[in-house]
């Protein structure tokens, strides 16, 4: 049902797109906001991961610089059945991460310093399967899609304010004038609703990946806390990658409306008790693992026990 609504939604952007442009300019005119908006996308293609890792000043790691935590996401990156992919840290006390790339083959994942300083292994490793969940639904993809076209929407209000829009236009210059305040917000609104059903879609897998829903459910109530307290300037200077986040970055908002860049925190954790409700974690199956109970978990423990309530944590895998 989720992909059949990221779908709907991705259809109706479209759609505004193609609208506005045939309002503003006429034919002519949607079809060189149409090559433009192709040039964008090809550009993002390519080169949006890279893009969005500078913003945020990520430095990749190996399994000589932070072994722990790149054998963690080695281990995750198996049991979700995809290539290993580029492990970035952020020095950063905010905790939060994200995970970017074009496809499976070319993607990677990022947490800050932050995030491995406050949250225990076990939820790191919630945290990690939630990004990598992300990669293998290629949502990357799929958020870098929305950005551009909802960019290419914003652009065509410019074009009515600079040439005023096409003459023929049925809606007249106060429909005009709507349409260059309205069209962007309603992009924006597509784009959130988006990123919001890719959230929950990566938890529930993410719960899957690791073998514990709750791990991912403890980090997230403690990341909540975190973003709240703690600023993020490169996410601050750069709020058009919010949405990449577990978490949004620019001020902890909770709450479920139009313009929230994720949902709910407290929904999110609710959904995925309901996860362990059912089974799913301890004494649990993992789908990841041909039905059984999984051996191991992504550290290399006993994933079928509890997490303790106070786990020990390592030296650290990041330093």
């Amino acid at each position: 049902m989720n992909y059949i609504r990221t779908a709907m939604l991705l259809a109706a952007m479209t759609a505004l797109f193609m609208g506005i442009g045939f309002m503003i300019g006429g034919q002519a005119g949607m079809m060189i906001a149409l090559a433009i908006a192709a040039a964008m996308n090809l550009f993002s293609y390519w080169n949006a991961d890279k893009m969005v890792l500078r913003m945020h000043h990520a430095k990749e790691v190996d399994e000589r610089s932070a072994p722990e935590f790149y054998r963690m996401v080695q281990r995750l990156a198996q049991n979700a059945e995809l290539p290993m992919p580029k492990v970035y840290i952020i020095n950063n006390p905010q905790p939060n991460a994200f995970a970017t790339g074009r496809n499976p083959q070319n993607a990677a994942v990022a947490a800050t310093t932050g995030l491995l300083d406050m949250l225990t292994p076990e939820e790191i490793a919630g945290v990690m399967a939630h990004e990598l969940a992300h990669v293998k639904n290629h949502d990357t993809l799929i958020m870098t899609i929305t950005a551009t076209i909802a960019g290419a929407i914003s652009m065509l209000a410019n074009f009515a304010f600079f040439f005023g829009g096409n003459r023929n236009n049925p809606l007249g210059i106060v429909g005009m004038l709507l349409m260059m305040i309205v069209a962007p917000m309603a992009a924006m609104v597509v784009q959130m609703a988006i990123s919001r059903t890719r959230e929950y879609a990566a938890d529930r897998m993410g719960a899957q990946i690791c073998g514990e829903p709750m791990w991912l459910a403890s980090a997230l109530n403690k990341i909540a806390g975190g973003v709240e307290r703690i600023h993020n300037p490169d996410a601050e200077a750069n709020p058009a990658t919010a949405h990449m986040f577990i978490m949004n970055p620019l001020s902890g908002e909770r709450m479920d409306n139009l313009f929230s860049t994720h949902p709910n925190t407290q929904n999110r954790i609710d959904e995925l008790r309901k996860l362990s409700s059912a089974g799913l974690g301890t004494g649990g199956r993992s789908s990841f693992s041909g039905g059984a109970p999984s051996a191991s978990g992504p550290w290399g423990g006993d994933s079928r026990q509890a997490p303790p309530r106070t786990p020990q944590r390592p030296k650290g895998p990041w330093g």
